[in-house]
């Protein structure tokens, strides 16, 4: 395999997760969580397999621990406190923390 061959795989890879986690946005707004959780299943695998790493606007909606998708109100809760941007998730209960600029 060739060293460009590499490149543009990655640069599909990162596309592909790109789309997922837009196609996964669109179930979850229809309530189809299940179809939602195996896109980001799908989108991890993609990473994996072309060591690219999931963009931290989209890792924002994936619970660290069971990967399922996280919809505001629907699958998790979303605080604000200090810095942070804080989400429970509602399926297996793991708070998750982001850190954000406050202005």
């Amino acid at each position: 395999m060739s060293r460009g061959n590499k490149r543009k795989n990655k640069r599909i890879a990162e596309n592909r997760i790109r789309i997922l986690f837009q196609e996964a946005k669109k179930a979850a707004l229809k309530d189809e969580f299940d179809r939602a959780d195996r896109y980001v299943e799908l989108a991890r695998k993609i990473g994996m397999r072309h060591n690219v790493s999931i963009p931290s606007k989209y890792r924002r909606r994936v619970c660290k621990r069971c990967y399922s998708y996280l919809h505001p109100s629907k699958t998790c809760s979303v605080r604000l406190k200090k810095g942070k941007l804080i989400s429970r998730c509602f399926i297996c209960g793991t708070i998750n923390r982001f850190v954000y600029q406050e202005d």
